[in-house]
């Protein structure tokens, strides 16, 4: 029988990997000022602090893939929560620059780790026809992630600045008033211990224990989810399907028919980095003040552009599964494009203290945060085969962290050498391509079990070839 809190509770731990995600990837924007200040830090060692995370990601996702098929999906998320809580301590103990660091590149790998892995259990262990709606509850919580790290760093900085230090005890003075910065880093402790002790009580995914031969277990799990009819046609599907039987290398990768599936899984992270997101984001606090809106700093121009991404997010999770796939990204790209193409009209003619400008600003961030954002993970971790959808989503994430790098290096130049306009109209460029991509490549996949989706790729192929 199809147990629904079940499957909530299951989805509401896993997911708690992306509201770890998402804090630990935006508490630096809070806790920059002063780690730059209190360390003396030059410009490199400033880049060096902000991009140690990035490259422990990198490396986190790097081989999360090959260990999650080895090793099972759960084994994986145990690790990256314990790296997590690890990192969190760390970051907000450590005495020494180089220190924090280390304690930075740990929580940067358990990025990496959650990226991959948690995008891929969910979509394994959902039933098809909710499958898109948990697998976007990942990005939910990284949004959610995001904006519970925006408002803990406005709520500490206020405190900070408002609280007698005798009112408090040494040791919360220290974290909470004299070095704030380790106070901000401090809360991700709660969540990390959390997930951790959450990922006890959750499974491991039915389909990897399949792969290994434990079919019995896999069929104790699936009860769980699903209904007997729901059971016995997967186990069906999946014994029948051709890719059950052949090996798990990358070099699957390459076969004639995963090569459509390999290209869209690297387009679409692609287009997610060079969507506009990241110039969005560096603009955001200052159109919403040129706008007009009696803000008093940057911290709560990001809780209001974070909370329109998480509630935007929402719709993706709602419609995901009804709607599908492509109408969602093909309407997203679409109104993220022409969003993006005011935006920069408003920038060239000068126009930037209207209301145009926060509102395009606003459709483009609404438009990612139901489409581009939370889709390249629901697609990429449904078109692979099981015995390589941990090295392949590991592929696609990979993709997204390096395109992250280099728009979060280029952004800057294009702003500084071709002013704002012609960036924004770049990346309005880089929307409609997106749209023609996925309009031409990408089928439909809502409703439709993980086998019939790689089944899809075999018939087109040798229709191909018989053509």
């Amino acid at each position: 029988m199809n147990n629904g809190y079940y499957i909530g509770k299951v989805t509401l731990i896993s997911s708690l990997g992306g509201l770890l995600f998402g804090f630990d990837m935006a508490v630096i924007s809070g806790v920059l000022p002063f780690v730059q200040s209190q360390f003396a830090l030059n410009a490199a060692e400033e880049g060096w602090f902000v991009s140690s995370a990035l490259v422990g990601a990198v490396l986190g996702v790097a081989f999360s893939g090959e260990l999650c098929d080895r090793f099972g999906r759960k084994k994986l998320l145990l690790l990256a929560a314990l790296l997590f809580l690890i990192s969190a301590v760390g970051s907000t103990l450590m005495p020494t620059f180089a220190l924090l660091i280390y304690a930075r590149m740990l929580g940067g790998i358990a990025v990496g780790i959650a990226s991959n892995a948690v995008p891929l259990y969910l979509s394994e262990i959902a039933p098809s026809k909710i499958r898109g709606r948990l697998v976007t509850c990942y990005q939910l919580a990284i949004t959610f992630g995001i904006l519970v790290a925006y408002l803990t760093n406005a709520g500490l900085l206020s405190l900070s600045n408002n609280i007698a230090p005798q009112d408090l005890p040494a040791d919360f003075r220290f974290l909470y008033v004299d070095e704030v910065w380790r106070g901000m880093f401090s809360i991700e402790v709660f969540p990390a211990l959390l997930f951790f002790i959450g990922l006890i009580f959750i499974p491991e995914s039915p389909r990897w224990l399949i792969q290994m031969g434990r079919n019995k277990d896999a069929l104790h799990i699936m009860k769980k989810i699903k209904k007997e009819d729901e059971i016995k046609q997967d186990l069906e599907e999946i014994h029948a399907n051709q890719y059950t039987k052949k090996g798990s290398s990358y070099k699957m990768l390459l076969a004639p028919e995963m090569r459509k599936p390999l290209l869209i899984g690297i387009l679409l992270p692609l287009f997610s980095q060079f969507s506009g997101i990241n110039a969005i984001i560096y603009y955001g606090p200052s159109i919403l003040k040129e706008a007009g809106l009696n803000l008093n700093n940057a911290f709560l121009g990001q809780i209001l552009l974070g909370t329109v991404n998480m509630l935007f997010t929402f719709i993706a999770v709602w419609k995901v599964d009804s709607l599908g796939r492509r109408p969602l990204y093909l309407t997203g790209t679409v109104c993220a494009a022409i969003s993006l193409f005011v935006t920069g009209i408003c920038f060239y003619t000068g126009n930037t203290e209207s209301f145009l400008l926060l509102i395009s600003a606003t459709i483009f961030l609404a438009s990612f945060a139901f489409s581009i954002g939370p889709l390249k993970f629901v697609i990429a971790s449904e078109i692979f085969p099981d015995k390589i959808r941990g090295r392949a989503l590991a592929l696609s994430i990979m993709v997204m962290w390096v395109a992250d790098t280099i728009v979060g290096q280029i952004t800057p130049i294009m702003l500084a050498a071709f002013g704002a306009a012609s960036t924004f109209w770049f990346f309005a460029f880089c929307c409609l391509t997106a749209f023609i991509v996925v309009y031409r490549m990408v089928p439909e996949t809502k409703g439709k079990t993980l086998e019939k989706i790689q089944e899809m790729w075999y018939k087109k192929k040798t229709q191909q070839v018989n053509g």
